[in-house]
């Protein structure tokens, strides 16, 4: 049976589209509007509210926890300082993806750590003979992301201290205590509010309620897949599949592959897939995670011909797309869509290492009146869109 959020109380009564999805054995709201678009654009020009609890959350405790985590994650844990998040994936022993998310260090010995998928028993597996808590709160802990330009404006009238990206700070809202977080999704100025479920819809209330000068709105994942796509960030199972569900190794990808080589610090001593991944940088990775821009007049072009208006994509895409170059297949695309705010139609794509560079010219296969066609693109630099504001 799917669970709700702690939210959906609220969610719910907003939510006029009626149109729901699953994430994570939750309902979440693809969209509270007949369509995405305000709430789309509401992320880039005011302050969007999303329901984001179904993230599976462990908190992670004890004199080794630092010690388990840094084993675990390819980023450097140990020298994480208190209140600093760490974006990172994790590997198999061969250094294959298992997932990715975020490590936050709450105290000396407190982390919790998200994810996509569960992970507690990988945890538990890799925290034997160590003197480490781990608990999965991911039913106790609720979350909301607040994105956009407003974002901050709106907290500080709350009363919030101003944060420092990717840091943590424990805060209250109306006296409700919280930790939020200058993290997100979208790559625009953001932050996550981590509450206590129990406390779960006075926090919305508040944050609704201060917003209203704001312009806040509540926003669902149809506008949330735009906005990760812009700022070229993968989703799990569509943009990469887990190594844990991958059926022959051509699915399989490393952290050198998805992009990721910054997190991957193999100064470390010891973490799992280490060896498989120092060899691999030896190498040279075989595979790419890029960003991917259509010729807009090459992808016109087919529709003109047959007296058709070009057909643009208002919501992603999440499908596998065949990149071309050189006469053969260089690539796929794993999800794509048309940017409302940089008026291009943008895609992420796998392709293999001598078609990586940016400016390479590539095709892209779309289909038109029920043939393939191929339309000119080339290989660009992520993220597609890189406001200043989400560092500032």
């Amino acid at each position: 049976m799917l669970k709700t959020t702690p939210f959906h109380e609220r969610t719910a009564a907003l939510c006029a589209s009626h149109a729901w999805r699953r994430w994570a054995g939750h309902v979440v709201a693809s969209s509270y509007e007949l369509t995405h678009e305000r709430e789309y654009h509401v992320i880039r020009t005011a302050a969007a509210l999303f329901d984001v609890s179904p993230l599976y959350k462990y908190l992670v405790r004890g004199p080794d926890a630092a010690r388990l985590l840094d084993l675990v994650v390819t980023r450097n844990v140990l020298k994480a300082e208190v209140g600093q998040v760490l974006y990172t994936p994790w590997c198999d022993h061969a250094g294959k993806v298992l997932d990715d998310g975020t490590v936050a260090r709450l105290d000396d010995q407190v982390f919790r750590m998200t994810s996509a998928e569960p992970g507690l028993r990988w945890l538990e597996d890799n925290a034997v003979g160590l003197d480490v808590d781990i608990a999965d709160v991911s039913d106790s802990i609720a979350a909301l992301s607040l994105q956009g330009p407003n974002a901050w404006s709106l907290l500080q009238s709350l009363g919030a201290a101003p944060l420092k990206y990717f840091r943590l700070a424990r805060a209250s809202l109306r006296g409700i205590p919280v930790e939020i977080s200058r993290t997100g999704y979208t790559g625009d100025l953001g932050f996550e509010i981590w509450v206590d479920a129990a406390q779960a819809l006075p926090v919305w209330d508040a944050l609704m309620e201060a917003g209203r000068g704001y312009g806040i709105m509540p926003a669902g994942m149809l506008a949330l897949d735009i906005a990760r796509i812009e700022a070229g960030l993968m989703l799990i199972d569509v943009d990469y599949v887990p190594a844990r569900k991958a059926l022959i190794d051509s699915q399989l990808s490393s952290p050198l592959e998805l992009d990721l080589a910054w997190t991957v610090n193999l100064a470390k001593e010891r973490f799992i897939g280490r060896d498989a991944l120092a060899a691999e940088k030896a190498r040279g990775p075989q595979w790419q995670f890029v960003g991917i821009e259509l010729d807009y007049e090459s992808l016109e072009r087919p529709y003109a011909e047959l007296g058709l208006a070009t057909r643009l994509p208002s919501a992603a895409w999440r499908s596998s797309v065949p990149i071309y170059g050189g006469g053969g297949q260089a690539g796929y695309a794993t999800s794509g869509v048309w940017s409302p705010l940089l008026k291009k139609y943008i895609a992420l794509a796998h392709v293999g290492a001598r078609w990586a560079a940016p400016g390479t010219r590539v095709e892209m296969e779309v289909t038109v009146e029920h043939r393939r066609k191929f339309v000119l693109a080339h290989v660009v630099k992520k993220p597609f869109f890189d406001p200043p504001r989400k560092k500032a």
